[in-house]
């Protein structure tokens, strides 16, 4: 019997110490990989359960079902992702991202450069925490924003809205309202 406590509390120490040295690193690396490759079950099989996304005033918990939504509007934009620069402090992951897409082309600041502070729960991605963003012109940004929202509310009014649509129809939209935006630039 005392053995076998011995070897029960051997097999939890073991087991416990390998969950500790999970390479955050190495899955931080994935996450943008997956991301930039378009495969969601690596990234599912590196977040937890529930994934926190803070970007400036904007904190957003998503379960799986909702982080799959935000994948899915994500991908619409045809992202690329690059980590420029990445290191562990303490129990989390400083990145620094460069990320061009679509939108980002249009609202003139592609790639988007950020940094950002990784956290995690059980080895696995549970939140993220935009830092800061690095050299954007947000004067320009609203401004091409600006321009598009109200000439579509003028001209498409069906598409309005999609500035704030986080889904899979939101980014449809916002792609079918630049697409018409630039053409109408083409013909003036």
């Amino acid at each position: 019997m005392k053995n076998s406590f011995y070897v029960l509390f051997l097999l939890s120490f073991l087991t416990s110490c390998q969950q500790q040295d999970v390479n955050r690193t190495a899955v931080v690396k994935s996450y943008y990989s997956a991301f930039d490759s378009g495969n969601y079950n690596a990234l599912k099989a590196i977040t937890n359960d529930s994934v926190t996304i803070i970007s400036g005033d904007f904190t957003t918990n998503y379960d799986k079902e909702a982080f799959y939504e935000f994948y899915k509007w994500d991908s619409i934009f045809k992202p690329t992702y690059n980590t420029i620069e990445i290191e562990e402090e303490n129990n989390t992951v400083l990145v620094t991202v460069a990320q061009k897409n679509k939108r980002n082309s249009f609202l003139q600041n592609n790639p988007l450069k950020f940094k950002v502070r990784v956290s995690f729960t059980s080895g696995k991605i549970s939140k993220l925490e935009e830092l800061k963003y690095i050299n954007v012109n947000w004067n320009e940004w609203n401004q091409q924003k600006n321009a598009l929202v109200e000439w579509v509310q003028l001209n498409h009014p069906e598409l309005d809205g999609f500035v704030n649509d986080m889904t899979m129809k939101g980014a449809m939209d916002y792609l079918k309202a630049i697409e018409l935006y630039e053409k109408k630039e083409l013909l003036n």
